[in-house]
């Protein structure tokens, strides 16, 4: 923007210019040639010369200071060039131009006196330079054309300040932006950098509390020496028959410490998959949520031979991470039903958006079930999806009887924050294993 103004401005500058030097050197040689025919060639023309070269040097080299000494030897070389010939008189209109943007007020104002007295008094002095009967035309003629070209070099100078003025303006704002456009993104750096580091924070310290301190506690049950000391030599073995104690360990034998490991090794499992969760999940690294459904349902149809179809509202704005994350975990935990329970042929799913909430439903054509009486698995289920929309505001919609079919509508506020954590709801407690009940993947794709 800045350098297509100062390109125009340029222009304009370089198309006046030419006009005034053209104005100028036209009107030397008219009048050059006027006087050279009522009075002696050679003055004229010498005059003429060093008009013009004078003008030539001015106009390329004359700057700031020298610009005002350069137009005042173009008055007094045209004062000679008066006293020379009357016919003169037309080079005060470039005079005047030239007077109102080389020099400044007051100056400027002084230099037109000077040069409208010039022009009326000049042909006054010269014999027969004014005929009767024209005096009155002869005052007014200079005061409006010189006048006239004074106003027009006093615009033009004031359009040519206003417009570096604008230029300045811009490039000034064109910087301020560039600057606060390096700040943001400073301040995004910041802002990316520290949350990378409070969430490192938060999983070392997850991991440390948990997985870390349990597997200690595995390794230190695995290298316990037996808990009960071995038995001499002659000590006496007890037969094993209907009489021996079943629940009585064996003499020498190490304590069967497989329950504690095992039952360790469970929560460590839990803990980790719910460290996991909270982390957005990998169907949406490098894709929408809409892609990712599409692929849910082409692995669904391949495996089971279920027949999915997947309609996206157009005017679906962007949703934030934790809204996707959230609706990707319900509609797993929906397609992993259908591929249990359901006995389905085809599943619809649609993602829509509107009054400033985003709704996915997912339907299917398969047996359904009562409402009323649902078994525990699936009820787990469905309370897990109905936890995690409820973090972030939303709520979850079952529409089933048998024979019917499934219907599951989600839905959450655009601007919700489900699924940035796992609720209680969508993991087990201690030592259990979601989704353990039915082997399924209905808490969101875990296992």
């Amino acid at each position: 923007m800045s350098s297509a103004s100062g390109s125009a401005r340029r222009r304009m500058l370089r198309g006046a210019r030419f006009a005034l030097h053209l104005i100028t050197v036209v009107l030397v040689v008219v009048t050059t040639a006027r006087a050279g025919i009522e009075g002696e060639l050679l003055p004229v023309l010498l005059a003429a010369a060093v008009y013009l070269a004078w003008y030539g040097a001015g106009a390329g080299f004359a700057h700031k200071r020298a610009s005002v000494w350069w137009m005042l030897g173009l008055l007094a070389i045209w004062a000679g060039m008066l006293a020379l010939s009357a016919e003169f008189v037309w080079l005060a209109f470039p005079l005047l131009l030239l007077a109102g943007h080389v020099l400044r007020l007051p100056w400027s104002l002084a230099f037109m006196v000077v040069v409208l007295a010039a022009s009326i008094v000049a042909p006054m002095l010269h014999p027969g330079g004014v005929p009767p009967g024209t005096l009155l035309a002869h005052l007014i003629g200079p005061l409006v054309g010189g006048g006239f070209a004074f106003a027009v070099s006093l615009g033009y100078d004031a359009m040519l300040r206003d417009a570096a003025e604008r230029e300045r303006l811009i490039d000034s704002m064109l910087r301020a932006q560039r600057e606060a456009e390096r700040l943001h993104d400073e301040l995004a750096a910041s802002q990316r950098e520290a949350g990378a580091t409070r969430e490192r924070t938060r999983l070392a310290r997850d991991l440390h509390d948990t997985i870390a301190q349990e597997l200690s506690t595995i390794v230190m049950l695995a290298r316990l020496g037996p808990a009960i000391p071995s038995a001499g030599a002659g000590a006496e073995v007890p037969a094993a028959g209907a009489d021996a104690d079943p629940a009585a360990p064996a003499v020498g034998a190490r304590p069967d410490r497989t329950a504690q490991i095992e039952q360790l090794a469970q929560h460590s499992l839990t803990e980790l998959r719910r460290i996991v969760a909270a982390l957005a999940p990998a169907d949406l690294d490098e894709s929408a949520l809409a892609a990712a459904l599409a692929r849910m349902l082409d692995a669904l149809r391949d495996e089971t031979g279920v027949t999915g179809t997947l309609q996206v509202d157009p005017e679906l704005p962007a949703l934030s991470t934790p809204v996707e994350v959230a609706l990707l975990r319900v509609a797993q935990s929906a397609l992993a039903n259908v591929r249990q329970h359901a006995r389905a042929q085809t599943v619809q799913v649609a993602l829509t958006a509107g009054g400033g909430s985003v709704r996915l439903r997912l339907e299917d054509d398969g047996v359904g079930f009562d409402q009323a009486v649902r078994p525990s698995d699936a009820s787990y289920g469905l309370a897990a999806m109905r936890s995690r929309l409820r973090e972030g505001g939303g709520e979850l919609t079952v529409r089933s009887a048998p024979g019917t079919g499934t219907t599951i509508e989600a839905t959450l506020p655009l601007g919700g924050g489900a699924g940035s954590s796992i609720g209680p709801g969508a993991v087990g407690g201690a030592g259990e294993i979601p989704g353990a009940a039915s082997g399924t993947d209905e808490s969101g794709g875990a296992e």
